[in-house]
């Protein structure tokens, strides 16, 4: 009884759990769902999954012509690669189940399967898509390089240009730019503008595209410039463009206005070269002709540029420029264009260079000149301005107003126009002397220079008392002689006396000579003196320091020797007297030596040094 209970339990327990068993078994796969991928690189194609079964067999599959075909396939017994397929050399199965092609082709972008066979749990499998991507090339751009006309009244569409861009993958885009802005794709042949796509899919699978651009033209469209750009993709949904080379049109229209204009910025003065410049609105541009007052400048201008080099004030007047366009009639295209050439006459001085004049008498300086605006007039002397006015007086000259006087004349509303004149006045007076400077020496014998500076006109002479190496300097009305002597002792208590003079008198000053411990001479003034030789009073002094140091070292030598033999003798007394010599000790007298060498030197009498 108890052994069909038991059987009847068993029986119970397998018809509750087979259903559970069933229940969870289960195979899932798992891949990923695209894949990019640049042609010749390598793909890399993952496949994971899950299973209870323990014997599995993982595949790989492609679709071709419709069907499924394997392409490798690997268990835990056996693994392998099929023949024969778009894949065959380039494939490899990897331990992880995953899939790599190497190199990858354009007929590689399909899709591929994995498939995992979990024998009694089942089959399962996921689908990836494999992507190719390639760059294309530069777009090229064949322009319409010939000339079109521009009808406002019957426009007609002209092939502007063609663009071209080869080898890519999957099919790029063409988009055209006028100046730098996009046009919007068109292809009706009836409107303004419109664009002919055409695409190309090459023996190896790549795309080439093309895009012919079609206008009608206006005048605004010759300073246009067109280029093309070539959009395309890449991996990781990356957007690239590339542009072609810029180009322009080559339009014909008519002109219907003229421009003329002066392309100098400043006003124009005597000397200048004036550059004026005449255009049309039409294009090409025509020939052009100019004339000053009904009288031709020039023959036909291709460039429309009219250049006057070093103008003067005769080339004042109006100018005009006519443009030759003969397909143009019925319009005025004549312009007119002023210029005004400022001008300043040379400067005039009354009275005539060079004015000699005598002491003390006075001086008037007058300039003029003309000019086409307003000017000014200044007197300047060495650098500073002496009048702002064209008259220059001084009551009662001296011989400090001799010189170059300089009269400037200048016209403030045109930069550069500027003119000058000068004049030579010589004050004729006896000499007079600048204030001398002392003469410093280091010590007597020492050779001093001594500067004597004069004015005066005539030249005058100088005479120096006493005389030495004289030389002679000629700055403007400024004359200065220079002489080299002996500070003697008669130089040193007298002095020396520079005399200068000429026809009308003479005048002389009296220069002092010193000497001075501190080596620095004063080298200003109209006249100075230097030293030739200094320092030699620092020498004797370092001599001095460095004999007393000498006396005072053997000084101290012979205290200490002194002290050492006294010691000595007292010791050698006491060892004679107890009858002890100690024989280690040995005292050796070379043969000349006196023991009272020290003792002589210093009892010799002192030397001045």
């Amino acid at each position: 009884m108890d052994r069909m209970i038991s059987g009847r339990v068993w029986l119970a327990c397998v018809s509750l759990f087979f259903p559970l068993h069933v229940c969870l078994a289960f195979v899932s796969v798992k891949v990923t769902p695209t894949v990019d991928v640049i042609i010749g690189e390598t793909a890399w194609l993952p496949c994971t999954f899950s299973t209870t079964g323990n014997m599995t067999v993982v595949q790989w599959f492609i679709e071709s012509a419709g069907t499924r075909k394997r392409v490798a396939f690997r268990s835990s017994k056996d693994d392998g690669l099929d023949k024969d397929t778009p894949l065959t050399d380039r494939v490899t199965m990897e331990t992880d189940m995953t899939l790599v092609i190497s190199p990858v082709k354009v007929m590689d972008e399909r899709s591929f399967f994995c498939q995992v066979d979990g024998g009694p749990v089942g089959t399962a499998e996921a689908e990836t898509k494999l992507k190719v991507f390639y760059a294309p090339e530069k777009p090229v751009v064949s322009e319409n390089k010939q000339v079109i006309p521009v009808s406002p009244e019957n426009p007609t569409a002209h092939q502007v240009g063609k663009c071209t861009s080869s080898n890519g993958h999957p099919e790029p885009r063409i988009i055209w730019f006028k100046d730098s802005k996009p046009l919007p794709e068109v292809a009706d042949p009836k409107d303004k503008l419109y664009m002919v796509p055409g695409v190309v899919k090459e023996s190896s699978g790549l795309f080439t595209v093309t895009s012919t651009l079609y206008i009608r033209p206006n005048k605004m469209d010759a300073k246009s410039v067109f280029h093309c750009t070539v959009e395309y993709r890449m991996p990781n949904e990356e957007i690239k463009k590339e542009n072609s080379e810029p180009f322009n049109l080559t339009l014909l229209y008519p002109a219907e206005n003229v421009f003329f204009k002066l392309l100098n910025t400043s006003p124009i003065k005597e000397g200048d070269e004036v550059r004026m410049k005449c255009e049309t609105d039409g294009n090409p541009q025509p020939q052009f002709e100019f004339s000053k007052d009904t009288n031709f400048v020039t023959q036909t201008s291709e460039t429309g540029l009219l250049i006057l080099r070093n103008v003067t004030r005769s080339d004042s007047g109006t100018y005009s420029c006519e443009a030759m366009d003969f397909d143009s009639l019925s319009a005025d295209l004549t312009k007119n264009l002023a210029i005004n050439v400022h001008h300043l006459d040379p400067v005039s001085v009354v009275p005539a260079s060079p004015l000699m004049i005598s002491k003390g008498d006075p001086i008037e300086l007058q300039c003029k000149t003309r000019s086409s605006d307003e000017y000014t007039l200044s007197w300047m002397k060495d650098g500073k301005q002496l009048s702002q006015k064209g008259v220059l007086a001084l009551q009662s000259a001296n011989l400090d107003n001799a010189g170059e006087y300089v009269c400037i004349a200048s016209v403030p509303s045109v930069p550069g126009l500027q003119k000058q004149a000068n004049i030579t006045v010589i004050i004729s007076g006896q000499p007079e002397i600048d204030e001398p400077m002392t003469g410093k020496v280091a010590r007597q014998g020492d050779k001093v220079t001594l500067r004597c500076s004069a004015q005066g006109y005539p030249a005058p002479q100088f005479t120096w008392k006493p005389s030495g190496k004289e030389s002679l300097e000629i700055n403007g009305n400024k004359f200065t002689s220079t002489v080299i002597l002996e500070a003697t002792a008669a130089v040193l208590k007298d002095g020396v006396i520079c005399e200068a003079n000429n026809e009308h008198g003479a005048d002389s000053k009296k220069f002092t000579v010193e000497i001075q411990s501190d080596n620095t001479i004063d080298s200003n003034g109209g006249a100075r003196a230097d030293t030739q030789q200094g320092g030699s009073k620092g020498v004797v002094v370092a001599v001095l320091v460095c004999v007393l140091l000498l006396l005072l070292l053997v000084a101290v030598l012979y205290f200490f020797g002194k002290r050492g033999r006294m010691a000595c003798r007292k010791k050698e007394k006491k060892d004679v007297a107890s009858g002890e010599v100690n024989s280690d000790i040995v005292v050796e007298m070379k043969s000349g030596e006196k023991p009272n060498e020290e003792s002589g030197l210093l009892n010799k009498p002192h030397v001045e040094q």
